[in-house]
């Protein structure tokens, strides 16, 4: 029987490619999104490229709202054995300027969902004694970024969180672990300006931007058996831009 995997925001650049990778790996994949009409053509694209994909609206800022997910997911498909905690957004702005609706838009959408959604289905995995938590971070997170002070406080937030957890559940076969990228060439990235972007290429080491399937083939791995000596980890995924 397939283990079943939840991404959250799943229906990014980065998040479909995750999606597509761990139902590769054999899971059946399913994912969160927040506005009504999204999945449509998400859903029929995955099948035209051969993915059976599920879709579950969900608010993951609402707690309520993920104890509702859990359970149409456990009476759907069964328990969750994998969680990607993914979404994420920006609102960018510098701290003098930054207002508390952005700061809490961030903190809400990039770390109390994690939270949200982990609380659901960890519990479950160590009952079972098997279970992955996987928190997508940034390099901002590691490093800080100008303009980004909710931003990258709620990305290291996630990996404080990766750290505390990894050890509560170690001994109960389930693992927790951080993957923090730096700049990707998702549709949001490839869309700016050719000079910014090659000014970002300019400071990257190897000289190029990720990949969308290099973040979801690491995904994978942590997903799978092979990674159950692996927990607590950051694991910076950015061509070198920053080393720690």
């Amino acid at each position: 029987m397939s283990k079943i995997a939840l991404v959250t925001g799943g229906m990014g650049g980065i998040g479909t490619a995750i999606c597509k990778k761990l139902a590769d790996a054999g899971f059946k994949v399913a994912t969160t999104y927040s506005r009504p009409g999204k999945e449509i053509q998400w859903l029929a694209d995955g099948k035209e490229s051969g993915y059976l994909f599920h879709a579950y609206e969900c608010d993951v800022t609402d707690f309520d709202a993920c104890v509702l997910l859990r359970q149409r997911i456990e009476a759907e498909l069964g328990p969750v054995d994998v969680l990607v905690n993914n979404a994420g957004v920006t609102r960018d702005a510098t701290f003098k300027k930054l207002d508390k609706v952005h700061w809490d838009a961030v903190i809400d959408t990039n770390l109390n969902s994690v939270f949200n959604v982990s609380k659901q289905f960890v519990d479950g995995m160590a009952e079972r004694g098997w279970g992955r938590v996987i928190n997508i971070s940034s390099i901002n997170g590691q490093k800080g970024q100008f303009g980004q002070t909710n931003y990258s406080a709620a990305k290291a937030g996630m990996h404080g969180f990766s750290m505390a957890l990894a050890q509560e559940v170690a001994r109960k076969g389930v693992t927790v672990n951080t993957i923090s990228p730096g700049y990707i060439a998702t549709e949001m990235v490839m869309a700016v300006p050719e000079d910014v972007r090659a000014k970002i290429v300019s400071g990257i080491p190897v000289g190029r931007l990720g990949k969308p399937e290099e973040i979801a083939g690491l995904v994978a791995y942590l997903a799978s058996d092979l990674a159950g000596f692996l927990t607590g980890s950051n694991l910076a995924v950015n061509g070198g831009q920053h080393m720690c």
